[in-house]
């Protein structure tokens, strides 16, 4: 599928393009030409970082008029973060379009700038319901003549309390609209909207209602509620690498969480409702050119954070609602890539967890909260790899080279590597040397959890299992968490039936108790990993063929 396939406009198609975009997602793939050809009003679920923007812009630009000045088109969304962000991708998508104005209005900015742009004439309106509601009222925002309504993120809108907004908005605006409501989950109060404001809707779901995306691994750690901090700093360390999100429920504890991260060394920064909006503006750009490698928000502040690459969303506390589980862990695994979502919790906090993985459709894989060891290890290869891999402008550099050689000319080969090591590395071998085991002794069944997974191991080595073929290794970026997500959440299987891993340059081999192998190859049929295809097969009689045999 493509999409020329979706009955879209030249102008829009160019612009598709130019954004670099390849194929429509399925919730694309499956609202567009619902919305383009029908004249039914639309609820559209999918998880985020699916392409829901696309999925009721697009057809909306096509079906407004832009040679009237007048609001054709309005999008109504919980944050400030997400209108921008609603906004900036419509533009984007309007870019050639002729005569394509579009405004997003929001609190924290000046409502005269806002003014002033509605009053020139807007076709498209990007808002929060409270600054909305406050233009309405000033007779600046005029919605009689609105033909298509968008509903974006219609449970958070409900769960920040925007009912009566939301009842005042929709008062404002025709009974003769299309009306599109796009959410993650479906809760009951979300269904009483489409019911109150939508004419016998056509439904489309993508993937299960109230669930998260396929590719993301979800991860417990269990820690006395003393250790709580002491766990994240842990997690952070044993992902040398790690582009992430740390979701705290308050504002005080963003900012307290914050504050330690920062005087502990780590390139981090927070992002909450006490934040002026040109605070949160520098804190998200800094984030988005990956300045600041964690940050720290409440559940509110993280709507309308778009980015493709975040790998790792901590979940510092449980949210209270599963559907906030459901959004915060969608901030990672966008746009097809896979991505992990980790929840600390103390002892007491476990049926709460059943509930999550229950309402939110996961299963979580229990796992220890790494020892010293095991991060100063993780930490030094990553260094050596980056060194490895750095590449060096000898033109630039060669001429501060020839006093440095001089210097070093005394030092073997083996006590330049120990110094040079031993600059970036001691702060992690000093920190950790003392460091004690911190994870909960777990109660009877879960404390067996170890030895049974080491008796599983051990089935593995006595030949009680099968070993697969994967046609990706080192040179395609596969990594073994990518696998092993991909093994949990496509093929169903727990953690605890993968064997070992190996990665080798040009393919991969992996092995499964046998009792699973047949899920497995049927599962893994024409299934990616972090957005690429691969193959995969028995590699009993396997002779892996080199990237150059292929060729000839």
């Amino acid at each position: 599928m493509s999409f020329e396939n979706l009955d879209l406009i030249d102008e829009l198609l160019k612009a598709v393009n130019k954004l670099g975009f390849v194929e429509p997602t399925p919730i694309q793939t499956d609202t567009i030409p619902e919305i383009i050809g029908g004249d039914r009003d639309l609820v559209g679920l999918a998880q985020t970082g699916t392409g829901k923007t696309a999925a009721f812009a697009l057809p909306m630009i096509q079906l407004i008029d832009f040679d009237l000045t007048h609001t054709q088109g309005l999008v109504i969304c919980p944050t400030r973060e997400l209108c921008l962000q609603i906004s900036d991708d419509i533009k984007k998508l309007c870019k050639y379009v002729k005569g394509a104005k579009v405004v997003a209005v929001y609190g924290g900015a000046s409502i005269e700038n806002q003014r002033n742009k509605i009053k020139k004439g807007v076709q498209i309106i990007v808002a929060t319901p409270g600054r909305l509601l406050d233009l309405i009222n000033r007779k600046i925002a005029k919605l009689s003549k609105v033909s298509y309504l968008v509903l974006d993120e219609a449970d958070e809108m409900l769960n920040m309390g925007f009912q009566e907004d939301i009842d005042a908005i929709l008062g404002n605006t025709p009974s003769q609209k299309r009306t599109w409501l796009f959410s993650a989950t479906m809760p009951n109060e979300v269904a009483k909207i489409a019911k109150k404001y939508m004419k016998n809707p056509v439904e489309i779901t993508v993937g299960k209602k109230n669930s998260s995306a396929e590719n993301i691994l979800h991860v417990n750690y269990i820690v006395n509620e003393k250790d709580r901090y002491q766990a994240l700093k842990r997690i952070i360390d044993y992902y040398p690498d790690i582009y992430g999100l740390v979701f705290c429920r308050t504002r005080k504890d963003t900012q307290e969480i914050a504050e330690k991260l920062i005087k502990d060394s780590y390139n981090a920064d927070a992002l909450h409702g006490d934040l002026s909006q040109a605070q949160r503006d520098k804190v998200m750009r800094s984030f988005k050119t990956k300045s600041i490698q964690i940050l720290i928000a409440t559940d509110v502040a993280a709507r309308g954070i778009d980015v493709a690459d975040i790998t790792h969303v901590i979940n510092y506390k449980l949210p209270d609602e599963a559907g906030n589980y459901t959004h915060r862990s969608g901030r990672t695994a966008r746009a097809g890539k896979s991505g992990t979502s980790i929840v600390i919790i103390n002892s007491r906090e476990k049926r709460k967890l059943q509930y999550i993985e229950k309402k939110a459709g996961v299963k979580f894989n229990y796992a220890k909260v790494p020892e010293g060891y095991a991060i100063c290890e993780k930490q030094l290869y990553s260094m050596i790899s980056k060194i490895v891999e750095v590449k060096v402008d000898q033109k630039e550099i060669g001429r501060f080279l020839p006093p440095v050689y001089n210097k070093l000319n005394g030092l073997t080969k083996e006590e330049l590597i120990q110094k040079f090591v031993s600059i970036e590395f001691n702060r992690f071998l000093n920190y950790y040397k003392a460091s004690k085991d911190i994870n909960v002794s777990l109660k009877k069944k879960e404390d067996t959890h170890r030895h049974v997974k080491k008796d599983r191991q051990k089935k593995i080595e006595h030949g009680k299992s099968k070993r697969f073929f994967l046609n990706a290794g080192s040179m395609d970026n596969l990594k073994k968490g990518a696998v092993i997500r991909a093994l949990c959440n496509r093929a169903g299987i727990s953690s605890e039936k993968i064997g070992p891993i190996e990665i080798m340059r040009e393919f991969s081999f992996f092995e499964v108790e046998t009792s699973v192998a047949a899920k497995v190859l049927k599962s893994m049929k024409n299934a990616k990993i972090d957005g690429q295809n691969i193959r995969v097969q028995y590699a009993e009689n396997k002779k892996p063929q080199t990237r150059r045999s292929k060729k000839s």
